[in-house]
């Protein structure tokens, strides 16, 4: 059955495009190349800013291998003097960079060169999708016919219209359900209004011929206002379009954002609140209230309070029979979504059936007074409470009731409005929904050193104990190795190491115990050590050795107890060290770098500002009411510190605006923030989704600049890489003493302790996965919680697990950086080849000079590292990087190996297909065993120079050498040097095919591979 899947492109404008006709302008047309074939646009004459509107559509013919096609969008200028044309510049698409029509928007592409010499400038707006519409004709047929007609001719492959008759003819766009919601979901849009092709007339097809499009826009309403320019990197900047970063230029607190910097500054702005979009809030605080009125047969009130502003109606918690309760909550209503001026705070009675009216205050929205920090807060005033008719009544209420930002300080404790939950309003559900700053708890690292145990007294005296120490500390346990105590006594001088965090709540047990048969184990002693005595070291002095009781487990005769003269007693060397940084993420995206011991601490060198101000495209998480949506909310992590925004409930395209600072105390450490779905709303127990994840090294960063920038949620799924939406944010780095920073790059990144008493890889592993556990456990503590998903999400724990997708991606990583060197290594075979002469008598020229004046070759060097720097400046990245797809080797992966590396540990999978996992792990293995052989094989061969394990061949080497100390010794070092390369830049001339002498003899030496098995 043939695929109904089409290719769909919008071909919206181009603007900036280069001159092409002589005369300053060009007539701009282009050419879409897709799978074998091809459409192309009207002729836009004299215009460097020609606009179209037209759409395309190919037939998808395979679905299968969209993923390995391109899409190729060429413009050219019509020179109709000539009837040639000339090259403007050409976008290329990949496959993978295809979404569906709902997901589609108009990206303006920067124009690529088609050669060295090619003279290209503009951008291409270009809107890409997918579509299955069955009544959706390709554009092919249209084609076939046209490429043979003069070009000067207008062509339009994708607009139809009748010919003219007496009826009535009806246009009909083409199907956009989600144009409108695209439009509100990205303010950063294209300038061009997005059309689709207009539908023929299915009783006249026959008749249908083509017109240029804008003879049917002349028929149709006027588009929609055109919305902001979307700036994007195609193909040939290493990933998809889509994937890549976009620069904004948002109009913030501090004013509008240009190029980093802030424009049109806003006199009236806070500085705290400067890289997010200043927000208003209906801020009402309900203290408490006196003199209720009885209400209830019992004699008594059970009063609660409904703050209402049009259809948002917060809720305070009710209190039973009580005439004088006491609230102390704060309500905020966005003023953007007020539908009305009046603002009512009704007091009422809770009954089961129905709850009683006691009383009312309103307020005139328009007479609420401003309240902006550094104001002090609003003092909170009596008012007296009115009946349904409006006459006073018994009873006061106490409110304070403002105007005020995000920067206000009730805003993380508030009810927000736009956190409104529809299903469920009670006060647990508001607890998970408000915006938290956590810290994550100071974590230490245990060194527990077991010497020995003295005087032990076992359960069995027919036999020697086979004792073994088990230390635990929490979830944490560690055993030592079994010893037989054949003088009541055992010496097993191992290290155990443990992670704890403050405050110490756990205490440290060791258990002496008798392994009495195989799988059965007697406790023959136990100590209990807390935290709080334990002595702390910041360096690697001694820690003295201490003496601790072991007490038995169980009560015994006490006529034993007296026989038992001496207890038995083990002895330990145990400090908290503070001389070491708790690697409680992975190194690669560390945060934080200071050691455990405060004193320790350098002053900050900086500070960090994040504005998370909105997210746009948001894949729907959950369904509620039949449809797709999403309760969304941001956590960034940097250092000790940790953030959570207010969860937006029930929205897909989220306004956060919430801004958090951070100490920066090393410029090499990272900044990530995590989007994540809420669980906690509606069914309880469901897990916090990750909707996607950004790192950015702050060492990336200018300081002072703000990096506004609209940063994909890229996340690897089962079924390959895909696009969660957008988060919108602003980064701003600033330095406090540049000379503290600077200083900081000469200093070890990791503490003292990690160098002077390093941990073995394992012990690396094993601890930070504690670390994280007691981070997790710490902090969904809190309230709301962190949930453990999350920190695991933000900590990267799963970093370390085998994937085949990573190794391929650090295998080219590694080619990458010695690409430089094989690109060398190249251009030295050249020039000993002469394949360039001019350049080789150069090269041979420079060489002779070197060797003339060897005091040049350092600073020739230094030279000209420092001439690349300067040219390079010009060309550094003005943007932080981003996660990319063409690295990480995530657009081409194979499924299996996609689900080999989502697998759990230990695995679930079938036993067929972890023994085809198994044989595809082997194969690889054996490459890599044969190329660590190979590199065996030649050291072996060095060592064997000398060796005499080939005595001929050594006693030869023995003579070369002496006879090349004497030619050495008496030949000055310069004509050697020459000589020696001087023969080996030598004409091809006076070469050889064959392989050199040394290479020969060395090849002929002995290794050990004849001796392995």
């Amino acid at each position: 059955m043939m695929s109904n899947l089409k290719l769909g492109v919008d071909v919206i404008g181009a603007h900036n495009l280069f001159p092409k006709d002589g005369q300053g302008t060009s007539n701009a047309y282009v050419e879409l190349y897709f799978d074998g074939q091809k459409h192309r646009t009207t002729i836009k004459d004299r215009d460097l800013n020609p606009v179209w509107n037209e759409s395309f559509f190919f037939n998808i013919s395979d679905p299968s291998r969209l993923h390995y096609l391109n899409l190729e969008a060429q413009a050219y200028s019509h020179n109709r003097s000539t009837n040639g044309r000339s090259f403007l510049g050409k976008v290329s698409l990949s496959g993978t960079s295809f979404v569906p029509h709902s997901d589609a928007v108009v990206l303006h592409f920067p124009m690529e060169r088609r050669g060295i010499f090619s003279r290209v400038r503009g951008e291409l707006g270009l809107k890409v999708y997918i579509t299955d519409e069955a009544s959706l004709k390709s554009s092919a047929a249209s084609n076939d016919h046209q490429d043979n007609l003069d070009p000067a001719l207008p062509r339009v492959s994708a607009m139809k219209v009748e010919h003219r008759s007496d009826k009535r003819h009806v246009f009909y766009n083409l199907p956009n359900n989600a144009q409108e919601h695209q439009q509100q979901q990205h303010p950063q849009g294209s300038n061009q209004p997005s059309s689709s092709a207009a539908e023929p007339d299915h009783n006249n097809e026959h008749h249908n011929h083509y017109v240029p499009k804008h003879q049917v826009d002349e028929m149709r309403p006027q588009p929609p206002p055109p919305s902001k320019l979307v700036h994007a990197h195609s193909i040939a900047s290493a990933q998809p379009a889509d994937f890549a970063l976009k620069e904004t230029s948002p109009h913030l607190g501090g004013g509008r954002v240009v190029g980093g910097r802030v424009i049109h500054k806003d006199k009236t702005a806070t500085s705290t609140y400067d890289l997010v979009e200043r927000m208003y809030f209906l801020y009402v605080r309900v203290v408490k209230a006196r003199e209720l009125p009885i209400m209830d047969i019992t004699g008594s009130v059970d009063p609660f309070v409904e703050v209402k502003v049009g259809n948002y109606k917060g809720i305070t918690r009710h209190f039973e029979k009580r005439q004088h309760p006491e609230w102390n909550q704060v309500f905020a209503f966005a003023k953007e979504r007020m539908q009305a001026s009046m603002l009512e705070v009704v007091v009422k009675d809770k009954d089961l059936l129905k709850d009683d009216y006691v009383g009312f205050v309103r307020f005139d929205i328009n007479d609420i007074p401003l309240r902006v920090p550094p104001d002090s807060p609003l003092a909170p005033q009596w008012y007296r409470l009115e009946d349904k008719k409006g006459e006073k009544i018994k009873g006061e209420l106490m409110l304070a009731v403002w105007i005020g930002t995000q920067a206000d300080e009730a805003f993380s404790d508030a009810w927000h409005s736009d956190t409104a939950m529809p299903v469920d309003c009670s006060p647990a559900i508001s607890a998970v929904l408000r915006s938290k700053v956590y810290h994550a708890p100071r974590l230490w690292y245990v060194r527990v050193n077991v010497i020995e145990a003295q005087d032990l007294i076992p359960t069995d005296k027919t036999r020697f104990p086979d004792v073994y120490v088990k230390a635990q500390l929490g979830n944490q346990v560690m055993k030592t190795r079994p010893c037989q105590a054949r003088t009541l006594g055992a010496v097993w001088n191992e290290d155990f190491l443990f992670v704890v965090a403050e405050p110490f709540e756990d205490h440290l047990v060791l258990t002496v115990e008798d392994r009495v048969a195989p799988g059965k184990d007697e406790i023959v002693g136990r100590t209990y050590i807390p935290l709080n005595t334990v002595e702390k070291r910041a360096d690697d002095h001694m820690i003295h050795a201490r003496w601790f009781n072991l007490e038995r487990p169980v009560v015994v005769d006490v006529d034993q107890l007296k026989r038992e003269k001496f207890s038995m007693r083990i002895h330990l060397r145990v400090c908290l060290e503070g001389g070491y940084h708790v690697l409680d993420e992975s190194t690669h995206y560390s945060s934080d770098l200071r050691p455990s011991a405060r004193p320790l601490w350098r002053q900050p060198i900086g500070v960090l500002e994040l504005g998370i101000l909105n997210a746009v495209g948001l894949h729907p998480m959950k369904t509620r009411e039949g449809r797709g949506t999403s309760d969304t909310f941001c956590v960034g992590k940097y250092g000790q510190k940790w953030v959570r925004t207010r969860t937006m409930v029930d929205n897909l395209s989220p306004k956060y605006n919430e801004q958090y600072t951070w100490e920066v105390f090393d410029p090499a450490t990272v900044l990530t923030v995590g989007v994540f779905d809420n669980g906690q709303i509606g069914e309880k127990g469901n897990r916090d989704v990750k909707i996607g994840k950004i790192r950015i090294r702050l060492s990336t960063l200018e300081t002072g600049r703000i990096y506004t920038h609209s940063y994909p949620l890229l996340v690897l799924h089962p079924t390959g890489v895909k696009k969660m939406g957008e988060l919108h944010m602003a980064v701003r780095f600033t330095c406090i003493s540049f000379a503290n920073m600077l200083y900081q790059y000469t200093k070890p990144l990791l503490p003292k302790m990690h160098y002077v008493r390093p941990f073995s890889v394992m012990q690396q592993d094993m601890l930070r996965h504690q670390a994280v556990n007691i981070v997790a456990a710490r902090l969904g503590r809190a309230e709301p919680p962190l949930r453990k998903e999350i920190i695991e999400f933000m900590s990267d724990t799963d970093s370390h697990l085998w994937s085949m997708r990573k190794s391929k991606a650090n295998f080219f990583r590694m080619m990458t950086v010695f690409s430089g060197v094989i690109a060398v290594g190249k251009w030295f075979s050249d020039i000993c080849s002469w394949r360039n002469p001019i350049t080789t008598v150069l090269v041979h020229v420079l060489f002779l000079m070197l060797v003339c004046l060897p005091e040049l070759i350092l600073p020739t060097m230094f030279l000209y590292m420092f001439l690349i720097g300067l040219w390079n400046y010009r060309f550094r990245p003005r943007y932080p990087p981003h996660m990319n797809t063409k690295i990480s080797q995530a657009e081409a992966v194979h499924p299996d190996e996609l689900d080999e590396e989502f697998d759990t540990f230990p695995t679930t999978r079938s036993p067929d297909m972890v023994r085809l996992r198994y044989d595809r792990l082997r194969s690889v293995a054996g490459r890599i065993q044969t190329v660590i052989g190979d590199l065996a094989t030649q050291g072996e061969r060095f060592q064997a120079l000398l060796s005499w394990r080939d005595p001929r061949a050594t006693a030869i080497f023995v003579i070369f050498c002496f006879l090349a100390a004497i030619v050495f010794f008496i030949t000055p070092i310069q004509i050697v040097v020459a000589l020696a390369g001087f023969f080996t830049m030598r004409h091809p001339r006076f070469r050889h095919r064959l392989p050199s002498v040394p290479v020969n003899f060395f090849r002929r030496l002995p290794a050990r591979t004849d001796s392995m098995l």
